[in-house]
C-alpha cells in the first residue's frame, strides 16, 4: 500500500487537507501530538477525535482503534483502503473484541488480524493490564475467568467490568478474538491443516473453530484460505509479526549479539536463533525481518507450541511497543531528544526466560557484558540440556545447542571453578531456591512493585539487579536502574561533575512512564550498554 496521508489542522484544530508527503514517522509532529493525546484520553463517545484519524488514514493510528461500517456489517482498520464510507455510517471501537461483540465481521481487505499490537500497558488500568497480558498467554482459552480473576486478586464481576470500561469488551470476548485472529493468520501464512490450526488456536475443537469463522466471517475456513495463495514453507513454520515502525531490527540484535550465551544464542547474517523449551519439547526459533514483519520459523515444535511461542517473540523484540508515544514524551529532554534522532526506533529487548536473565544479570553485577557473556556461556555448558533440533541449511557451530539450566538444576551447583566468585555463586544458589519454592516467579500477573521488593530480599540482589529484570523479563516500561554507571555516563561533560544516581532519578519523573526505553537510549550513547 502507498504511503498514507496525514492528517494537517489548522490553528482551530478543524481537519483541512491531507498531506500526501505521508506520515514523517521519525518524528512526533505536533497536530499528530494532539490528536494522539485527544485519542488516548477521550472515550468511545468523542467521534470527532476518531474521525479525524479516519480520515487521514495515518498509519501511526493502526491498532489504536477499529472503524465498524454500519452499512456492511464489518470493522476496518483506520488505514483500511477501501473507499471511505460516510461519517454518519461509521462507529468506533477501542478494541477488535468491541466491535466483534457489537455484531461487526473483520474485513477481508485490510484484515485487523495483521494490526499492530497495541501495548496492553497503553490507557488501562493495572489490573487490565495484567489480565491482557495473562489472556494473551492463553489464560482463557478454557474459559475460566473465575481462576483468571482469582490469579489477579479480583472478582470475576469485577473484571468484567473493568475491561467494558477500558476495552469496551468482555474478557471472554477478548480471548476469543485473539484466537479467532491467530486462526485467521495461520490460514493465510501457512498450510497447516485446519485441525491443527483449531487446535493451536486453542479452539478446542474442529467443530468449534468452523462455527466460530462461519459466524464471524460467514465462510468456512477453506473458503478464506482460498482466497489467498500460500506458499509452500522450506522448513520450519514461518509466520509473520507485524509492527509499528520505525522499528531498528539491526539495533535489536547488536544489543543481543553482544549477549549471546555461547551455546544457546547464535546472531548471525542479520538472523537470532535461540534454543527454548515449551512444556518439556525443544525446539530452535529463527528470526529475521523484511522491512515490515519480524518473520518467525520455529524449528522442532509442535503446532500447540506456536502461540506461546509468538508471545514470548512479541516480548523479546517488543514489537508492541509504539515509537510515537515514547518520543512525545522522552523528546521533552534535550540529551533524550538529540539520540531520539538518531534512533527513533529504539526497543527494549526482553527475554524469553526470566530465571536465566535473572542469573545473567547476577554474573553482569559489576564486571563487563563481555565476561558476563563467557560466564553464562560457562554455566550453560555445565548445567545446560543439549537438544538435538535442527535448522536446515546451518552448520552446528551455527545452531544453538543447548537449553540454559532450569533453576532445580542450580540448587546446589558447583561454580566456583567456572571463574564465578563465591558470592555470585550463593546468589545464583540462592535464586534458583527461591525460585524452586515459589517465592520468585516470573508472572506477569504479578505486581512489578511487589516482583522488585521480593528479588531485592534475596542476598546479593539489590535495586540495580531488580529493576532490570523488570523492564526485560515483566516488560515493566517505566522500570529504571537509576545507579547504573552506564546511565550516569551518559551525562558526562568536561565542565561538571558526575551524576549523582539521586539526581538522576529525580531527572527521569520526566520520562514517565517510558523511563526503560530512556535507560536504552543513554546505554546506547555510551560504551556501557547495560547488564
Amino acid at each position: 500500500m502507498a504511503a498514507t496521508a496525514r492528517c494537517q489542522y489548522d490553528s482551530q484544530r478543524r481537519l483541512t487537507r491531507p498531506d500526501p508527503r505521508g506520515p514523517n514517522l521519525a518524528s512526533l509532529s505536533p497536530e499528530y501530538a494532539y490528536t494522539l493525546r485527544m485519542l488516548r484520553n477521550s472515550n468511545i463517545a468523542d467521534n470527532e477525535v476518531f474521525e479525524r484519524a479516519r480520515l487521514s488514514r495515518d498509519a501511526r493510528f493502526d491498532g489504536r482503534f477499529f472503524i465498524g461500517v454500519k452499512t456492511t456489517g464489518i470493522y476496518c482498520r483506520p488505514i483500511c483502503p477501501a473507499n471511505m464510507p460516510k461519517s454518519q455510517n461509521v462507529s468506533f471501537y477501542s478494541t477488535a473484541a468491541a466491535a466483534g461483540e457489537a455484531g461487526y465481521r473483520p474485513c477481508l481487505r485490510c484484515r485487523p488480524e495483521c494490526a499492530p499490537g497495541t501495548p496492553a500497558w497503553e490507557g488501562t488500568s493495572t489490573t487490565v493490564r495484567r489480565a491482557l497480558r495473562l489472556i494473551a498467554d492463553g489464560a482463557l482459552d478454557d474459559g475460566d475467568i473465575e481462576h483468571l480473576s482469582g490469579r489477579l486478586g479480583v472478582t470475576s464481576r469485577h473484571l468484567r467490568r473493568l475491561f467494558h470500561k477500558h476495552l469496551g469488551a468482555s474478557p471472554l470476548a477478548v480471548a476469543h478474538t485473539q484466537r479467532l485472529h491467530f486462526a485467521k493468520r495461520l490460514i493465510d501464512q501457512t498450510t497447516l491443516p485446519m485441525a491443527d490450526i483449531a487446535v493451536t488456536s486453542g479452539f478446542g475443537s474442529t467443530r468449534r473453530f468452523n462455527d466460530a469463522f462461519r459466524k464471524t466471517y460467514d465462510r468456512t475456513p477453506r473458503e478464506l484460505r482460498r482466497r489467498r495463495a500460500v506458499s509452500e514453507p522450506s522448513a520450519g513454520l514461518t509466520v509473520q509479526l507485524p509492527y509499528r515502525t520505525p522499528f531498528s531490527f539491526a539495533q535489536l540484535l547488536q544489543f543481543f549479539a553482544a549477549r549471546a550465551i555461547p551455546g544457546v544464542e547464535v546472531v548471525r547474517d542479520g538472523r537470532y536463533l535461540r534454543s527454548v523449551t515449551i512444556d518439556g519439547v525443544h525446539s530452535i526459533i529463527d528470526l529475521q525481518d523484511d522491512g515490515a514483519n519480524v518473520l518467525l520459523t520455529v524449528h522442532g515444535a509442535g503446532t500447540r507450541s506456536l502461540l506461546p511461542i509468538i508471545q514470548r517473540v512479541r516480548g523479546i523484540f517488543d514489537l508492541d511497543a509504539s515509537p510515537d508515544d515514547v518520543t512525545s514524551v522522552l523528546s521533552r529532554d534535550k540529551t533524550l531528544k538529540a539520540l531520539l534522532r538518531k534512533q527513533p526506533g529504539i526497543r527494549v529487548p526482553g527475554v524469553w526466560d526470566g530465571f536465566e536473565l535473572t542469573v545473567r544479570a547476577i554474573l553482569g553485577q559489576q564486571i563487563s557484558v563481555v565476561a558476563a557473556t563467557t560466564l553464562s556461556g560457562r554455566l550453560a555448558k555445565r548445567y545446560g540440556e543439549p537438544t538435538d533440533v535442527s535448522v536446515p541449511g546451518a552448520k552446528d557451530e551455527q545452531t544453538p545447542q543447548l537449553i540454559f539450566p532450569r533453576p532445580e538444576k542450580l540448587l546446589r551447583a558447583r561454580l566456583g571453578d567456572l571463574g564465578i566468585i563465591r558470592s555470585r555463586a550463593d546468589t545464583i544458589r540462592r535464586t534458583a531456591k527461591a525460585v524452586v519454592e515459589g517465592q520468585i516467579s516470573f508472572d506477569s500477573a504479578q505486581s512489578v512493585d511487589d516482583f522488585c521488593q521480593s528479588l531485592v530480599e534475596i542476598k546479593g540482589i539489590g535495586e540495580w539487579t531488580a529493576q532490570y529484570i523488570a523492564m526485560r523479563a515483566l516488560k515493566d516500561p517505566d522500570a529504571f536502574p537509576h545507579s547504573d554507571l552506564g546511565l550516569l555516563r551518559a551525562f558526562d561533560a568536561p565542565d561538571r561533575e558526575r551524576m549523582k544516581p539521586t539526581e538522576l532519578k529525580s531527572r527521569a519523573e520526566a520520562w514517565r512512564p517510558w523511563r526503560a526505553y530512556a535507560a536504552l537510549l543513554l546505554w546506547s550513547s555510551g560504551e556501557n550498554s547495560g547488564g
